[in-house]
């Protein structure tokens, strides 16, 4: 049995049900349920905080969890990322008061709320600054207006919500993260971890790619080949009439459409574009 941990709320929740659900996982009906038990897939899914996810798999009973990666290495618990999802992506940087500060450096002997402790000890331990780290569950962004702290660090998107109080971001970024499935630091994968595995790979991969399907000339198969050249190869197929073939490959979803131009170009006629839905390479 599977047990797996998922995001009950926030932003990384929608996204980790839809990728779960494209896999062939069995998703919540109601954003009250706790735990969610999948007998097909042999699988229990768990509905808990993603803050507390990393902690929950480096600590319990659970084979894997959808987590941040910020969120992972602000934990500091015994847990290992096993591969990203590509959703839920966020910067984590300063920000203060308008030309309050420059750069990290400036930070020496001040105060800086976040809810990232852990996570922000660790980078300015790495620059060297001496800072009084002020940790605040939640919403940090009114922490310099109330006076508890002098700069904040935050998990930033499009920065829309700083800039409407009043801050500015400064710095480089502290760090970058997204979506990723965890597991136990040193634990193996189970087969029904590896089976998570190779369905989640499945999903990213028909995200990226489209099935394209056209026909060309036997003369001009090879222009044809090199601009749909496939995973292993395309399949090629002779046609009813004669000198004709029938051609089918993956191909990049980004930039299908001037390969279908190209491919108008050689010759080739009944291009045809469809989605996948899954797939395993």
């Amino acid at each position: 049995m599977l047990r797996l941990a998922v995001p009950n709320k926030g932003a990384l929740n929608e996204a980790a049900q839809t990728i779960l659900k494209e896999a062939g996982y069995r998703s919540r009906k109601d954003s009250k349920e706790l735990v969610v038990v999948d007998p097909e897939n042999s699988c229990e899914l768990f509905f808990l905080r993603p803050k507390d996810i990393a902690v929950y798999v480096g600590e319990g009973t659970l084979d894997a969890g959808i987590t941040g990666r910020d969120m992972l290495h602000d934990s500091g618990a015994q847990v290992e990322e096993i591969m990203p999802l590509g959703f839920g992506a966020s910067t984590f940087r300063f920000a203060a008061n308008p030309g309050a500060f420059a750069s990290v450096m400036d930070l020496k002997g001040k105060r800086v709320a976040t809810s990232y402790a852990g996570l922000l000890s660790a980078y300015l331990g790495e620059q060297g600054v001496d800072a009084r780290v002020i940790k605040l569950d939640g919403a940090v962004e009114t922490a310099i207006r109330l006076g508890v702290a002098d700069a904040v660090a935050d998990v930033v998107e499009t920065g829309t919500t700083l800039r409407n109080i009043g801050l500015e971001v400064f710095g480089e970024p502290i760090a970058t993260s997204e979506a990723v499935l965890i597991k136990r630091t040193g634990t193996g994968d189970s087969p029904r971890v590896q089976q998570l595995v190779r369905r989640l790979q499945g999903v990213l991969m028909a995200r990226d790619y489209v099935m394209m399907d056209y026909d060309i000339r036997v003369e001009r198969i090879e222009e044809a080949i090199a601009l749909t050249p496939g995973m292993e190869g395309p399949t090629v197929s002779p046609l009813h009439r004669e000198g004709w073939v029938a051609v089918r490959a993956m191909v990049p979803r980004k930039g299908h459409q001037q390969v279908m131009d190209q491919l108008w170009e050689i010759g080739a006629k009944a291009i045809l574009v469809t989605a996948i839905f899954a797939c395993r390479v």
